[in-house]
């Protein structure tokens, strides 16, 4: 296996996560310092990435660009990388829709630099084969080599750069989805006042939908930031396939009201969530 210098852009949780598997499998990962938190510098040093003090040192010093960001803002950091003059391999495996990667692939071909299209489904765990990063597009398989030795699993697609967020946006629209509908539901019980009793009939009759529902709401709450963008992608790839996209137009509203968990120092319970949502938070203690 030839060692090749890879760049991550950004290493938040997932990209760290991502880069370490690069790094197990024998290759350099570098990051970009500049304007990052003291949060960001310590998960980077903790999973062995090495520091470019600007984005122009790091698209001079790697062949492969990984682009791991809110997808909101996948179009203008490709275009960043165009201006800072890489001229390598661009990886986008942000949650985006097919249109939303081919448009960023005609960007960075009309500069000289070919495309991978990625989509990542799973969290960031230790545990092999349980997260899996999905790619297409005609270097899909170079890419895909970069994570050999895991934990991180990898699947080739094909060749055609779109496929691999189709299918994160079809996924995400289940998982991410089906939450944001519980959270709306239990915000019109407690509105409606029968939420105590649409729980104890979950509990007695469906317990393991009460747990699900239970912890997938107070789970979300401080990751609903992320999300809102990336229900605005499930709403635009529907709606590209010819389908409604009013679910994830609903979908979105519901995690902007949760967006005030962004940063949260204690894990909300569900009056929280439920009062946010009717626009009633206050932070119980």
């Amino acid at each position: 296996m030839k060692r090749i210098d890879i760049g991550v852009l950004h290493p938040g949780a997932m990209g760290a996560w991502l880069a370490r598997s690069a790094v197990n499998t024998g290759h350099r990962v570098f990051w970009v310092s500049a304007g990052r938190s003291d949060k960001t510098r310590r998960r980077a040093e903790d999973s062995g990435l090495a520091e470019c003090q600007s984005l122009t040192q790091l698209c001079r010093q790697c062949s492969l660009i990984i682009s791991v960001c809110p997808p909101q803002d996948a179009e203008t950091l490709a275009g960043e990388v165009v201006q800072s003059g890489f001229q390598g391999l661009y990886a986008d495996v942000n949650a985006i829709s097919p249109d939303h990667a081919r448009r960023i692939a005609s960007i960075l071909g009309a500069a000289g630099i070919q495309m991978v299209d990625g989509g990542i489904i799973g969290v960031p765990t230790s545990k092999p084969d349980t997260t899996w990063l999905y790619l297409s597009g005609d270097s899909a398989q170079r890419v895909a080599d970069c994570f050999a030795s895991g934990p991180l699993a990898t699947e080739v697609l094909g060749g055609e750069v779109g496929s691999a967020s189709a299918l994160k946006m079809c996924y995400a629209a289940r998982t991410k989805g089906t939450v944001a509908l519980w959270c709306a539901i239990l915000a019109a019980a407690e509105k409606l006042g029968v939420r105590t009793t649409l729980e104890r009939h979950w509990a007695q009759h469906e317990p393991a939908l009460a747990r699900e529902v239970n912890a997938a709401t107070t789970n979300v709450a401080d990751k609903a930031w992320r999300f809102a963008p990336e229900m605005q992608e499930i709403t635009q790839t529907l709606t590209q396939a010819g389908l409604p996209g009013g679910f994830h137009e609903a979908a979105t509203e519901v995690y902007r009201r949760l967006a005030v968990f962004k940063n949260a120092e204690h894990q909300p319970d569900i009056r929280d969530v439920v009062d946010t949502l009717l626009g009633s938070f206050e932070l119980h203690s």
